[in-house]
């Protein structure tokens, strides 16, 4: 389906096929690439993007992390969004956006200058794993025996190619294991997220989830806490133990494309009903936001026109 799609590169729009780079590029061989995703939604008011702005600033903050120069910021960046947006025509999906280095570099260092940048627009039909948990109440989820990345490590708040092999071997095990999602603790055994998803869970009814320090600032997550604040949930942030999953009442992941999606199993525990009280409120109000329906909340959603 993405033959006819235009894809945003360098100021240009070209066919979806054009948008490549060498094998031996430093992007390629050495996962240097930065990037952003973000959703697309369409009501019956017009076509919007979740948070552009937070996403944009974010961008930009992983490349200043990482010591990388961006050719667009800002209000730039965020137009060249929405124009690849409109040409696609994509009214429900997602669009990602790519800082690389196209130029061949056999060095570890990344080549002088100012990164290419791409935008890519993909429709939400286009992902099986979220149509597949889609036909169901909700999704598997696996403790993993990998552990997230130390901070101390790589800086894990940056959105950078090379750190999402930690992800990838997560949700391969898990896959292997017959489980959907997987959820990695940290170094020192507390919770810390999933490959690509922040874990929720409810317990003795608040609302917890782990704290920010060894996780990616998903801004789904933060979103997902501003909304249960609203609803007048208690809610927490800290350190929380795996142990927590097996007594909690309720667990769900947020991520880009699933703002709330239920966990239904986790390991050999069924959870029930799901979706569980809060989880559906948090969902439904967040369904409401992305409709327009929240005059409130209506700042979270940038027209594409």
């Amino acid at each position: 389906m993405t033959e006819n799609r235009i894809v945003f590169v360098n100021g240009r729009f070209v066919p979806w096929e054009n948008a490549t780079v060498h094998l031996m590029s430093h992007s390629v061989a050495r996962g240097s690439a930065v990037f952003e995703v973000l959703s697309v939604y369409g009501s019956e008011r017009g076509t919007y993007l979740f948070r552009l702005d937070e996403h944009v600033s974010r961008l930009e903050k992983t490349a200043d992390t990482l010591e990388m120069k961006l050719p667009l910021k800002g209000e730039a960046l965020a137009d060249a969004v929405r124009e690849t947006v409109r040409r696609n025509g994509v009214r429900s999906g997602f669009v990602k956006i790519v800082g690389y280095y196209s130029g061949i570099a056999f060095e570890i260092l990344p080549p002088e200058g100012t990164l290419d940048l791409a935008v890519f627009v993909v429709a939400a039909e286009e992902d099986p794993l979220q149509k597949g948990v889609a036909a169901r109440k909700g999704c598997s989820l696996a403790l993993s025996s990998w552990r997230k990345l130390d901070p101390r490590t790589v800086p894990v708040e940056a959105k950078v190619a090379a750190n999402y092999l930690n992800g990838m071997m997560a949700r391969l095990e898990a896959k292997k294991r017959g489980f959907d999602y997987a959820v990695l603790s940290d170094t020192k055994g507390y919770l810390a997220e999933g490959g690509t998803e922040s874990v929720f869970l409810v317990r003795e009814g608040k609302l917890a989830t782990p704290a920010l320090g060894n996780i990616l600032d998903s801004i789904t997550r933060k979103s997902v806490l501003e909304v249960s604040r609203f609803l007048g949930l208690s809610t927490m942030e800290g350190n929380l133990p795996p142990e927590f999953l097996m007594d909690a009442e309720e667990i769900f992941l947020s991520g880009t494309l699933g703002k709330v999606l239920p966990v239904e199993r986790f390991e050999n525990r069924t959870l029930s009903p799901v979706p569980g009280k809060v989880t559906r409120s948090i969902n439904d109000f967040m369904e409401r936001i992305l409709s327009g329906r929240e005059e409130g909340f209506r700042h979270w959603l940038f027209p594409v026109s």
